[in-house]
């Protein structure tokens, strides 16, 4: 989601895509990664957005009640800072873990056994993007899978704070997803972010960024800009 008036950096968290493995997976953890990149890039707390979806809306909140004066504004995708219930994610990763990497022959191979567990095409090419060749040829994912499934309560761990973040927060939910509930908007989102709104992208999912980008792009593009 970028446009020539935005410099956009797109962060893989620890234990994801191609940064660091660790058997440490908290919101802490992550929040103090996020400002060692915040630091190594001299990024303008006048001018700079962060944004997170899911476990990653969780450490952009972690982050924002952390270090507010470090942000312009932040904007959260399709989660809460209450506790969240993983079994939403039990799925994904028993179809990751049922991909055998060491028989595995094709990407087409791995998505016929993600698909026994996930139904979504779009979720299952999203996650297809963490599977990649090593040098001897073999599969491997990106992910971390073990330290995650290992850190799931952590992943699910409730955002507090003694202090809110004052400063504008968007926060996205997919029409078709719970993981934003009613008693969220009126309680444990203006609680911790008093100067926020809650939008919804009709007909998405907890997957809204991937399922309808145009949408999330323009409300965003316009959250920002504002």
């Amino acid at each position: 989601m970028a446009d020539a008036g935005h410099r956009v950096i797109l962060v893989d968290l620890r234990n994801h895509g191609r940064s660091f493995h660790s058997p440490e997976h908290s919101y802490e953890s992550m929040s103090q990664d996020v400002v060692a990149l915040f630091d190594h890039l001299n990024l303008d707390a006048a001018t700079t957005t962060l944004l997170g979806h899911s476990m990653g809306g969780k450490a952009a909140m972690r982050f924002a009640l952390d270090h507010p004066e470090r942000l312009a504004r932040l904007v959260v995708l399709d989660i809460a800072p209450r506790f969240s219930d993983m079994e939403h994610q039990d799925d994904i990763v028993a179809g990751l873990s049922a991909v055998s990497l060491a028989t595995l022959e094709s990407r087409q191979q791995a998505d016929e056994v993600l698909a026994q567990h996930i139904p979504q095409v779009g979720v299952r090419q999203f996650l297809l993007k963490n599977l990649y060749r090593q040098d001897d040829n073999s599969f491997a994912w990106r992910q971390n899978l073990p330290a995650l499934t290992a850190n799931m309560s952590a992943i699910g761990a409730e955002i507090t704070s003694p202090q809110p973040f004052l400063k504008r927060a968007l926060f996205l939910r997919g029409g078709k997803s719970d993981y934003i509930q009613p008693e969220d908007k009126l309680y444990h989102i203006p609680a911790l972010f008093p100067n926020s709104q809650v939008e919804t992208v009709v007909d998405a999912g907890h997957w809204l960024h991937a399922e309808k980008p145009d949408e999330v792009f323009e409300l965003v593009q316009a959250f920002a800009t504002s």
